[in-house]
């Protein structure tokens, strides 16, 4: 459910969190280590830093890093930005007048569906998938 560009996103933010204290990673090497094209990466990783969650240095040693701990970055506020999953709100069939009074007839199942999916972004963080461990429920 998550575009490739999301994918691309968390990863970059994953590997950005195991960076020293002050230390900065390079566009085209965090492309190369995830597998994504650096012209492409380079410009996801400028809108994640208007959206706040990484800052650049321009110049020897500069790149990128994160702007706040990895625990504190949820998957929901990276993929947000590039997916805008928040907009999931309208009806799955495309029904204008859907609504909890006036459902469509996947209505409830649909919402069931997003609130978990959503509450599964909010729960997970960049430091959840960084640890490579499965994260269990809580």
């Amino acid at each position: 459910m998550i575009s490739k560009t999301g994918i691309h996103a968390a990863l970059a933010l994953a590997l950005m969190s195991k960076l020293s204290n002050g230390e900065y990673a390079g566009a085209s090497k965090i492309a190369r280590e995830i597998g994504a094209p650096q012209n492409y990466l380079g410009k996801l990783l400028k809108l994640l830093a208007q959206e706040g969650l990484v800052e650049s240095q321009k110049g020897f040693g500069g790149g990128f890093r994160l702007t706040r701990p990895a625990g504190k970055i949820t998957l929901y506020d990276v993929v947000e930005p590039v997916d805008h999953v928040s907009r999931w709100g309208s009806c799955f069939l495309g029904g204008g007048k859907c609504n909890e009074g006036d459902p469509c007839a996947v209505h409830h199942r649909w919402k069931a569906v997003r609130e978990s999916y959503l509450a599964f972004l909010r729960d997970t963080t960049i430091a959840d998938l960084a640890s490579g461990k499965a994260v269990l429920e809580s």
